[in-house]
């Protein structure tokens, strides 16, 4: 019987059907306990009166539940008749694919089959219906073992069609689907494991075809192709060829064993020659790259031997990006040194930032699929696996890891403060890292909640850039801290208590170790790499004493974060990485008109509300501070001088007189304000967490700003300007709600929430009365960076790949929103992708936009690979 809306199954109201099948109904519900929605699947009323059927269908569940894989469709448990399941967003697999999407997804697939076949788990009825692609391109494998008490809605249909048996290891009965079904299964003949190789090839076949492999007008007919047909293999690409004959063998003694061995079956092509219009740097790089590989592997063979010849000479050359493409930070190399990750903006789809990789033996940097949208923050570093195969990134307040060689990325954790500030990956299946506000952290390599591995001293504001040490058990780690002397480069210990902080090394921002590499160097020694002011130098360090010994030496200036070195003596970095963003001005159309000051590393920009000046953060010799620049004269001058109290954010006040930064002091986050003319600062409200102003109400009465309590996710609040400002909640979800801004006449409030998945715009009328929760989504497709036009007629906001909308909007007599248009695309720091701040603004009419610019194709500064460079300091 179907159940309507509202029903309940214990805890769990039906909200929608979602679909049927042989077993009974689907319904999307809602888990009144936990607060999230499931899917149910309530069996047919012929299942439920069976007895023998339900204690199958339970000892089943059970089994299924042990099942816990990123690729598999989680069980929840069993209410009455209805089994709970994870809910899979997206659509069913669906083939023709491009070959490299398909291996994508057929990886995914096998990872999924190898865990549950590690439990002597066989799926029995795998097919293109039971896979699902999430819309991040996640593979989820569905309904394991369900096959083993299913039977058919319509046995005529040779595609959908599951056999009518319960009994899958009894010889004479079949189970499965027609057309997915191995040889030995339309026999009738007990299976294994390898009859899900069989249908992973079929899946396989089809993804890349987009036809099915064994198509009859019967079940019958479609028994038969499976027991006599061959396949055409010129219907596939050569490289999946082999490992199409070996899922596909019908004598199951000749098909392959393991899922697990699959990919070594792929046959890798030679890579193509380089075509002569592709440049001389480019077949540079690649001749460079097999030097480079030569070099290293030359000199690993004889800094081992007995005796050391002279060490090989430095070597230096650069990496260019793709056309069109803008590095925009994120520089990372592998630990084995032959990969190199960074973000870029821009390329031949105009795209959102995303992770581009640059390996030795390839003439170009590729994008790591799934990672569109990768952390906004300069500041943000991410990190390798120890065995270079997974890279651990920010995303959208999650913490993410990715196989480079392709596949997903997966969520780890949530990060507890904005953006990722560095970490290590352990041998053992642990992972470290840093976050701005926080203590370090620890997370499973698999996943998990994040735990803090130390806790916040007195005073101290984060722990951030942990780098792992060659004993697997110690690490340095900076300590940021408002009290004399009590900050700089730290040794720690993974099995510290939570209050014992280690040793201090240096007075440094952050520091990271390399072995000495030197045939003369002592034992257990090597080179500290470290920041100061600027400057990036190396000490050398007894990594068993935790001693530094000699003089520090100068490497190279003005690098800043962006630099990184691997284990075997190769060194990346960016020399004025920075220095090209400009802020420029733009029409309605997208003409750029000028800029108002000289390039530099800028962040936040804002215009005083009578577009006299504007406001802008900027970094100078690794210091952040606040600066105003007359518009007409185009003279600057700087605001703020404590780098250690100013964090990047700011507002004007409404008549631009003031302007209100985030702030870190005394080891507390605040909001602090400080006049235009001159003055003391003023701490208007302080936390144990961030607190980012978004805006200041047009009357002057209120500051709306997001708290980061890692508890609760980022909610709306609201400080009153006058009294006895006592701030109070204007919004808190189970989401991340920012850059919230007043409409013009006070009556609501808009601003950026990813409650759909991704950031989009929202209006809320404002302030908040008790159960009213109107609320109306402005932006399709993504949003950020919300702004209103000063007649609250209009309003704007970017995209993730930096496309600048305009919305007709009214509130009379209640809210109303347009259909979002674009007015032009802008190579906007960021993409136009970010969670607190704000990186463009616009005047009063809506008629001009100040926007912070990177430079488009062939403004971004390269990557120097340095290799050998311990030789140079030598020297």
């Amino acid at each position: 019987m179907a159940l309507t809306a509202g029903t309940r199954l214990g805890p769990y109201e039906i909200l929608a059907p979602i679909g049927a099948g042989g077993m009974g109904e689907v319904y999307r519900a809602k888990d009144t306990k936990l607060k999230r929605e499931v899917a149910l699947k309530v069996l047919a009323d012929s299942f439920a009166s069976d007895p023998e059927r339900m204690a199958r269908f339970h000892r089943e569940a059970e089994v299924l539940a042990a099942l816990n894989h990123p690729n598999i469709a989680q069980i929840y448990g069993v209410e009455e008749r209805a089994l709970v399941m994870e809910l899979v967003p997206g659509e069913s697999l669906k083939g023709p694919l491009p070959l490299e999407t398909a291996l994508s997804y057929a990886r995914q697939i096998a990872d999924a089959l190898e865990a549950a076949h590690d439990k002597a788990i066989v799926h029995r009825d795998l097919k293109p219906a039971n896979i699902m692609i999430t819309p991040a391109g996640v593979v989820k494998v569905l309904d394991f073992g369900l096959a083993a008490v299913a039977q058919p809605s319509d046995p005529s249909s040779p595609a959908n069609s599951p056999t009518l048996t319960i009994s899958p290891t009894r010889a004479g009965m079949i189970l499965g689907t027609a057309a997915y079904m191995s040889p030995e299964q339309a026999r009738g003949k007990p299976v294994d494991k390898r009859a899900d190789i069989w249908a992973f090839g079929v899946v396989l076949f089809e993804m890349l075809t987009g036809q099915g492999l064994f198509e009859g007008e019967t079940v019958s007919d479609t028994l038969a192709q499976v027991l006599t047909k061959e396949p055409d293999w010129k219907q596939v690409p050569p490289k999946v060829r082999r490992l199409l004959k070996k899922c596909l063998e019908k004598d199951p003694k000749r098909r392959l064993r393991d899922i697990g061995d699959a990919w070594d079956l792929i046959d890798e092509p030679a890579a193509p020659l380089a075509n002569a219009n592709q440049g001389a740097v480019r077949w540079v790089w690649q001749g460079v790259s097999t030097v480079v590989t030569l070099a290293l592997a030359a000199f690993a063979f004889v800094h081992f031997r007995e005796s050391h010849p002279a060490a090989p000479a430095p070597l230096r050359f650069q990496i260019y990006p793709p056309d069109k493409v803008t590095i925009t930070g994120l520089l990372s190399v592998s630990p084995d040194g032959r990969k190199v990750v960074f973000r870029g903006v821009g390329g031949a789809d105009k795209g959102p930032p995303r992770l581009w990789i640059r390996e030795p033996d390839s003439l170009d940097a590729r994008p790591l699929e799934g990672t569109e949208g990768v952390g906004v923050s300069q500041s943000d570093r991410m990190f390798w696996s120890w065995d270079s195969r997974f890279l651990v990134f920010p995303f959208r307040g999650k913490l993410r890891k990715i196989d480079v060689s392709g596949g997903p990325a997966q969520t780890l954790c949530d990060l507890p403060g904005p953006g990722l500030r560095g970490g290590f990956w352990t041998r053992d299946g642990k992972i470290v890292f840093g976050a701005e506000g926080s203590p370090l952290m620890q997370v499973a390599s698999a996943g998990g909640v994040a735990k803090a591995l130390f806790k916040l001293a007195p005073g101290e504001v984060s722990q951030i850039w942990p780098h792992l040490l060659p004993d697997g058990r110690h690490f340095l780690y900076t300590r940021e801290s408002t009290s004399v002397g009590a900050g700089g480069v730290f040794v720690g210990s993974v099995d510290s208590e939570p209050d014992q902080y280690g040793k201090r090394l240096l007075d440094a921002d952050w520091a990271l170790f390399v072995p000495s590499l030197e045939s003369s160097a002592p034992r257990h020694t090597g080179r500290l790499l470290f920041l100061h002011e600027g400057t990036l130098a190396a000490r050398t360090l007894n990594v068993e004493r935790l001693e530094l010994t000699g003089d520090a030496v100068p490497l190279l200036e003005g690098v800043g974060d962006d630099f990184d070195a691997a284990s075997n003596g190769v060194l990346v970095y960016r020399n004025g990485a920075a220095s090209q963003r400009q802020l420029s001005w733009y029409d309605r159309h997208g003409k750029n008109f000028g800029t108002i000051a000289e390039g530099g590393e800028y962040f936040v920009v804002a215009l005083s509300p009578d577009a006299k000046q504007v406001a802008f953060s900027r970094t100078d010799n690794g210091s952040g501070n606040i600066w105003l620049t007359d518009v007409a004269r185009r003279a600057t001058t700087r605001l703020t001088f404590d780098a250690d109290l100013f964090t990047g954010i700011f507002v004007w006040s409404p008549d631009g007189s003031r302007v209100v930064f985030s702030s870190a002091g005394n080891g507390a986050y605040g909001l602090t304000m400080k006049r235009v003319a001159g003055g003391n600062d003023e701490l208007l409200t302080k936390s144990g967490h961030i607190m980012v102003p978004h805006d200041w109400s047009p009357d002057g009465r209120y500051l709306i700003y997001y708290d980061n309590d890692p508890k609760t996710k980022r909610d709306l609040w609201v400080l009153p300007m006058d009294g006895e400002r006592k701030p109070g909640i204007f919004l808190q979800t189970e989401f991340n709600e920012t850059e919230a801004k007043f409409s013009p006449d006070m009556k609501w409030v808009a601003y950026q929430s990813d409650e759909s998945g991704r950031y989009e715009i929202y209006v809320r009328p404002f302030p908040t009365q008790p159960g009213n929760g109107t609320k109306y989504q402005v932006s399709s497709g993504g949003g950020h960076q919300v702004r209103w036009r000063r007649d609250g007629k209009e309003m704007f906001y970017f995209t993730a790949d930096g496309r600048l909308m305009a919305v007709d909007v009214s509130s009379s007599p209640t809210f109303h929103a347009g259909i979002p248009h674009a007015l032009f695309s802008a190579p906007i720091f960021g993409g136009g992708l970010t969670e607190d701040t704000h990186r463009w603004d616009m005047t009063a009419d809506g008629q001009r936009f100040l926007i912070n610019t990177v430079p488009e194709q062939g403004g971004s500064s390269p990557i120097t690979v340095w290799v050998n460079w311990q030789t140079a300091i030598k020297k």
